[in-house]
């Protein structure tokens, strides 16, 4: 079973392109979606403990968290260790369910995923980019988010044209959802022509 893994920086359209991918009949496991599921449960009063006052209503109280993170940047790593080993559970649960529904490809959605080595773990990797100043538009039109916060997310993540340099296939998302529709639908098509070569053997 080919692992395709998704990443893409902030704004870039990596959302987008994940159910693009599912209209492709794609499998998508999204990263993102499991934290949010984990802060409304058994995540919740772990992240307490170490983040005195984040549980509201047996929930993570994900602005208050972003202030105490803002106050001290270093404690994202405390939240790391606690958080990424959960999503990591929930992933291999996923690829267990697709190997036994005799999937040949699937996507794994993983926004960090360089910065946590999860590059180790995937077959091909597809990076969504765009314009810079796109980007930022899409990001700062966002409720609650400032030029300070987005600065600070985007120092935590691998520069963009890193991540296009280490790509297996890239989808500019600076045109229409249309344009990003056929991309995916390329590579989906061309993955599958690549397994049936058998390019992937060890897969």
């Amino acid at each position: 079973m080919l692992k395709i893994g998704l990443t893409g920086s902030i704004g870039m359209g990596k959302s987008t392109a994940a159910k693009l991918f599912a209209d492709a009949g794609i499998p998508v496991n999204d990263s993102d979606a499991a934290v949010h599921d984990l802060y409304a449960g058994e995540a919740a009063p772990l992240v307490n403990a170490a983040f005195p006052g984040t549980m509201k209503d047996g929930a993570v109280d994900r602005r208050e968290l972003g202030r105490q993170l803002a106050l001290d940047p270093d404690s994202f790593k405390r939240l790391e260790a606690i958080v990424h080993p959960l999503v990591r559970k929930r992933e291999t649960e996923f690829l267990k369910r697709q190997r036994v529904a005799g999937a040949d490809m699937v996507l794994l959605d993983i926004p960090l995923l360089f910065e946590t080595g999860a590059e180790a773990r995937v077959d091909v990797i597809v990076i969504v980019s765009t314009d810079p100043q796109i980007q930022r538009q899409r990001v700062l039109a966002r409720e609650g988010m400032t030029e300070e916060k987005f600065d600070m997310i985007l120092s935590r993540q691998t520069p963009d044209t890193e991540k296009r340099r280490r790509a297996d296939y890239l989808i500019d998302t600076s045109h229409s959802i249309a344009t990003t529709r056929e991309r995916v639908f390329e590579i989906v098509a061309d993955l599958k022509t690549r397994i049936a070569k058998g390019d992937f053997r060890n897969a």
